[in-house]
C-alpha cells in the first residue's frame, strides 16, 4: 500500500447514489461504539445532484466530514473520445485502452480537492466511474463496493463490458495497465457483495457484506436519524401512504436518460398491463425527471428524492404489490405482499434494441436466457 505517507484518517466512503450514502450509514452504525474514529463521506457531482443531503448527514453527526467530489466522465474531455471508439482489432483497441485509462485518471487532478492518500481505507460504490481511473492512476488501494443490492445478479458490467478477450483484459488491469470494475483492478483490495451465492462462477476477490443483518441491527434510535437524513418530511409520506394496502407500488428507472418519451411509454405499459383495478402509488427513480405527478393524475406521487429501503423503517406502510422494470431494490423492500421485476425487454417495442444490448446481455447471462 501507499505507506510512505501517514494516513491520519480511518476511513471514507465515494457515494454516487443515495443508496450508497444508504448503505454507507449501515455500515457506520454497524461499526461498535469506540472502535474508532468517525469517517468521512464523498458526495459525488459525476451522476446526481444530492441537493441539501450534505447538510443533513453533517447535521445528523455519523461523519466526521461530509464533502463533495468533481469527478468528471470521459464525455467531458472531447480529446479522450477517440481511444473509445471500436476500431475491430484487438491490439489496436488495447493500445487505445490503454493510453485511455491513464489520461482519464490524469485528468481527474485537476478537479479533485480530496487527498486519498491520507486515508486508511477507502470504500469505492460503482468504482468504474472514475474515481477507479483516478485511484488505479494514483496506485491508491480501496475497496469496491456493489453499486446496487445483489446488482450483479441482474447486470454483470465487468464481463459485460468486456466480454472479448475477457482473461486477457482481467489480466492487463490486475497489472494496472488498463482499468477494469469490480475488483479486477490491481489497486482493488476486495469487493464487497451482499450474496455470493448469487454467481454462476467465482472470484478471489468478492467479500460477502449481507445488507440485511446490518438493517435488522440498527436501533429505534439509529432509524430514527436514518429517516431524518433521508426523510426530513417522512410524516407527510407515511400520511400519504396510509391506507394503501391494497394499491400497487411502481418504481420507475432513470434511463434512457436522454429518451423521456421511452420512459413515458413504458410507464404507460406498466400501468396498463400489471396495474389494472388498483390504485397505483409511482415512486420516481431519483434520476427519472419525469412529471409522473402532471403524467398520471390518476396516481399517488411520492414525494422527494430518497432510497426506497428507508420506507421499511415507518410504520404502517403496506402495498398488495410492488413493481419495478430491473432493479434491484425491489428485493430489499418489506412492505409488499408480491413483488414483479419485469426486465429490460420491456423497451423493445420503443426504440432499438441494440441500445440495450449491454444491458439484456446482463440480464441473460444471469438469469439463464440465451
Amino acid at each position: 500500500m501507499n505507506n510512505k505517507k501517514k494516513k491520519n484518517r480511518p476511513r471514507i466512503y465515494v457515494c454516487h447514489t443515495l443508496y450508497h450514502v444508504y448503505v454507507s450509514l449501515l455500515k457506520e452504525m454497524n461499526r461498535k461504539d469506540g472502535q474508532d474514529e468517525k469517517a468521512d463521506i464523498a458526495l459525488s457531482k459525476v451522476f446526481m445532484d444530492f441537493g441539501d443531503l450534505d447538510k443533513r448527514l453533517q447535521a445528523a453527526g455519523v461523519f466526521d466530514r461530509v464533502l463533495s467530489l468533481d469527478e468528471r466522465r470521459a464525455e467531458d474531455f472531447p480529446k479522450l473520445m477517440k481511444y473509445k471508439k471500436n476500431c475491430n482489432h484487438i491490439v489496436k483497441h488495447m493500445i487505445n485502452r490503454i493510453i485511455f485509462t491513464k489520461k482519464l485518471g490524469k485528468l481527474q487532478e485537476n478537479f479533485f480537492d480530496i487527498d486519498f492518500t491520507e486515508y486508511q481505507d477507502i470504500y469505492v460504490f460503482c468504482d468504474s466511474d472514475p474515481i477507479g481511473y483516478y485511484l488505479n492512476y494514483r496506485h491508491i488501494y480501496y475497496h469496491a463496493v456493489e453499486d446496487g443490492l445483489d446488482c450483479l445478479k441482474n447486470f454483470d458490467a465487468a464481463h459485460v463490458d468486456n466480454q472479448g478477450h475477457f482473461q486477457l483484459k482481467a489480466a492487463l488491469a490486475a497489472k494496472n495497465i488498463i482499468f477494469m470494475q469490480n475488483g479486477y483492478s490491481k489497486y482493488c483490495l476486495d469487493m464487497e457483495v451482499n450474496d455470493t451465492s448469487c454467481f454462476d462462477y467465482t472470484f478471489k476477490k468478492y467479500k460477502e457484506v449481507p445488507r440485511k443483518p446490518m438493517e435488522q441491527a440498527l436501533n429505534a434510535e439509529q432509524k430514527k436519524t436514518m429517516t431524518a437524513i433521508f426523510l426530513p418530511d417522512a410524516n407527510e409520506i407515511a400520511e400519504q401512504l396510509s391506507g394503501c394496502k391494497d394499491c400497487i407500488l411502481f418504481l420507475t428507472e432513470g434511463f434512457p436518460g436522454d429518451k423521456p418519451e421511452v420512459r413515458k411509454a413504458v410507464s404507460d405499459e406498466i400501468l396498463r398491463d400489471y396495474c389494472g383495478g388498483f390504485h397505483v402509488v409511482i415512486k420516481p427513480h431519483p434520476r427519472d425527471g419525469l412529471d409522473y405527478a402532471a403524467l398520471y393524475p390518476q396516481c399517488t406521487v411520492i414525494r422527494g428524492q430518497f432510497p426506497i429501503e428507508v420506507l421499511n423503517f415507518i410504520e404502517g406502510i403496506h402495498f398488495r404489490k410492488a413493481i419495478s422494470i430491473i432493479t434491484s431494490a425491489l428485493d430489499s423492500i418489506a412492505f409488499a405482499d408480491e413483488k414483479i421485476n419485469i426486465g429490460p425487454y420491456i423497451y423493445d417495442a420503443y426504440e432499438p434494441e441494440e441500445e440495450h444490448a449491454f444491458m439484456k446481455a446482463g440480464w441473460d447471462r444471469t438469469h439463464g436466457k440465451q
